[in-house]
């Protein structure tokens, strides 16, 4: 079981390597089109339910999200009804490059599963699914 962790560790890492390279010309860090994603998917999420969301800490989100602004990705703005949330809001600067964030995800995606039968593929992601599942649990819970 530790090589499995391993191996889902080294392909993570490949994965930021990738994104990192490819992002960077739209002025991005590899790690901010989770963030830009859940963004533009729920406009308006809290930076807590964010980091719930993508499994970071809040001390993180709040830093890459004020990064963010910085650069003209998003808005954050206090909730009208509580001013200790801030809330969320991608730019039209987000909005445009968002075909290009996803496709950037998903020819990583491709690169990887290359040499995957369409039935391994599926089978992969059914497994990665409850994988998932179990990994989020285990973060709610603590």
């Amino acid at each position: 079981m530790a090589k499995l962790i391993r191996d889902i560790t080294e392909i993570t890492r490949c994965g930021s390597q990738y994104r990192a390279e490819h992002l960077a010309r739209m002025g991005l860090k590899g790690c901010h089109a989770s963030y830009l994603l859940e963004i533009c998917t729920d406009p308006g999420i809290s930076q807590e339910t964010l980091a719930k969301r993508i499994c970071i800490n809040k001390s993180n989100v709040a830093r890459q999200t004020a990064a963010l602004e910085e650069a003209g990705f998003v808005t954050r703005s206090p909730s009208q009804t509580d001013k200790r949330i801030m809330r969320l809001y991608p730019t039209e600067k987000t909005l445009a490059l968002l075909p290009e964030i996803r496709q950037t995800l998903s020819d990583w995606s491709r690169y990887i599963t290359q040499d995957l039968s369409s039935q391994e593929r599926e089978q992969l992601a059914s497994i990665l699914v409850k994988m998932k599942g179990r990994a989020t649990t285990w973060m709610e819970e603590h």
